[in-house]
């Protein structure tokens, strides 16, 4: 089979890792955390500017594109890089998770699942080789087996059967699939919060053989504890020389904690969703724009940041647009936020490799422990 993808691992400090993901497209620097370009766009951002916060890789949505503007569209404009113009690699999810929660009227079967758009109300049919196809179509460099992830909390039997038809159902992706050079294909771990489950998938994804795995199932309601628990266990049943990724997380300790429990890959909206929300991301904690302490505050969000928000702009001045619903806001905050996730990245791969990722995890927490600064 012809190599797709390689990984690098430079350095572990503990569970923790730092290493490179080698792609056609460019290197990932793990751990690596993915901005959310759900429509082919990062909201509020140009794909040079998500650049420019130090993101390697991002993450495009098929559930999504295949409704709108449809995945053959963007095959005939020349797939998805040129689409939304990010040459860089992209990583595509399976749909199988939006299907789940937002699509309306969906039946599952052993086939796959038959769903309503959530736009017009139009019938589709998802299946692992309908999945593969579209991501296929859309060109992206790491493709997601297309699994189920039932919600939490759910009875014992029923994460079961759904591990087990997800396994299923990895096996059918990896054939569909084929063997397609400069692409990989990631398989996706359930087994809800059962370490037994989350292991008799392990051992089933690992005789059907990819290029990653994907933790799938947490961070849907389970609370931060209990996914914790899971990833004390989880990233170490998954092969060694193959990148982990955490599907769907998270806040800033949320991630630091993935880390140090030996993940090396994640994705969460909640960056740009929080930007366009008046929420900032800092050292010192979350920071509300929007209330009325900011409103004559000529300083900086965060001293310490770089990014435009932080190095032009008061606070003052971010409460005043985004009070006034101005389009700059989302786009200041929202940069400010991946900014900040990314540095996070930067810092941990740094403390990793000097093996002091202790040291530098007291700091993180004991900074934000501090909370904001004080109001003027």
């Amino acid at each position: 089979m012809t190599k797709r993808i390689e990984f690098q691992l430079a350095a572990t400090d503990g569970a923790a890792r730092t290493g490179t993901i080698r792609t056609t497209r460019g290197d990932i620097r793990t751990p690596a955390f993915m901005p959310v370009g759900t429509a082919a766009t990062v909201k509020a951002m140009m794909p040079e500017s998500v650049a420019a916060t130090g993101a390697d890789i991002l993450l495009g949505n098929t559930y999504h594109l295949m409704l709108r503007p449809t995945a053959e569209r963007i095959a005939r404009l020349g797939g998805l890089h040129d689409f939304m113009n990010w040459q860089g690699p992209i990583l595509t999810d399976s749909g199988g998770f939006q299907v789940m929660s937002l699509a309306d009227l969906r039946k599952l079967t052993e086939e796959g699942v038959a769903f309503r758009s959530h736009i017009d109300g139009s019938k589709h049919m998802l299946t692992p080789e309908r999945s593969m196809e579209i991501q296929k179509l859309l060109g992206s460099d790491i493709v997601m087996c297309f699994d189920e992830c039932p919600a939490l909390p759910a009875t014992d039997k029923a994460v079961a059967e759904s591990m087990e038809l997800s396994m299923r159902w990895a096996r059918r992706s990896k054939e569909a699939f084929g063997d397609r050079p400069g692409h990989a294909l990631f398989g996706i771990m359930q087994g809800g919060v059962t370490q037994e489950l989350r292991g008799i998938s392990a051992e089933k994804l690992k005789e059907i053989g990819f290029d990653g795995y994907a933790i799938g199932g947490l961070a849907v309601g389970e609370g931060q504890e209990a996914m914790f628990g899971v990833l004390d266990y989880a990233p170490a049943m998954l092969p060694e020389d193959k990148p982990r990724y955490l599907m769907g997380v998270g806040k800033p300790d949320d991630i630091v904690g993935a880390v140090a429990r030996g993940v090396d890959m994640m994705d969460c909206v909640l960056p740009s969703r929080s930007g366009r929300t008046g929420q900032a991301w800092t050292r010192q904690g979350q920071v509300n724009i929007k209330n009325a302490r900011h409103a004559d505050d000529p300083r900086p969000l965060d001293e310490h940041c770089t990014c435009p928000a932080c190095r032009n702009y008061s606070r003052a001045y971010l409460h005043h647009v985004f009070r006034a619903q101005e389009m700059i806001s989302g786009m200041l905050l929202t940069w400010h936020n991946l900014h900040y996730y990314q540095e996070i990245m930067s810092g941990m791969r740094q403390a990793i490799a000097a093996q002091r990722f202790d040291a530098w995890q007291q700091g993180f927490h004991s900074t934000r422990a501090m909370g904001d600064i004080e109001p003027l």
